[in-house]
């Protein structure tokens, strides 16, 4: 096989701008401010690709040629923990596997890891025990719970 089709391409505000060909500076895996429409950007990324692109960050952008979702589920906390960023993507990834409206599913994908987080920091005392705990919500996560508590617009 000489090429691969990439079908969803996730990063943070930085990270994303960089692949749509802004001029930014990217700390290693930390997000640096980007001054461009995150939304504007990620759309005419996906169209540029033909690919769902996923911003993430305080407020997840999801979108693809068609429709541009915001997800504002997960807690500040994520950004204490080295790796989430990796597990929201394999997250997605799962997601994905079963959903084949790849935009609907990276959404959702957010959205409960979101959730799980927001349970997680409700009973951590700090960065470590809400990695632990994010762990146990992720595996306990049940569907009334999501239903009870997503945040997707659009």
């Amino acid at each position: 096989m000489t090429a691969a089709r990439i079908n969803i391409i996730k990063g943070n505000a930085s990270e994303i701008a960089r692949v749509a060909g802004t001029d930014v500076r990217t700390r290693g895996v930390d997000a640096t401010e980007v001054k461009a429409n995150l939304v504007a950007l990620s759309q005419s990324l996906a169209r540029q690709r033909n690919a769902v692109v996923v911003v993430t960050g305080p407020e997840d952008v999801v979108t693809d040629t068609r429709k541009t979702r915001r997800v504002q589920n997960g807690h500040e906390l994520m950004t204490s923990v080295v790796g989430t960023g990796c597990m929201a993507a394999s997250v997605i990834g799962a997601f994905a596997a079963v959903e084949p409206d790849l935009s609907l599913a990276a959404a959702c994908a957010l959205a409960d890891y979101g959730i799980a987080a927001e349970l997680a920091a409700e009973q951590a005392f700090g960065p470590v025990s809400f990695k632990q705990r994010l762990f146990d919500c992720l595996y306990k996560l049940d569907r009334e719970t999501v239903n009870r508590r997503a945040k997707i617009l659009g």
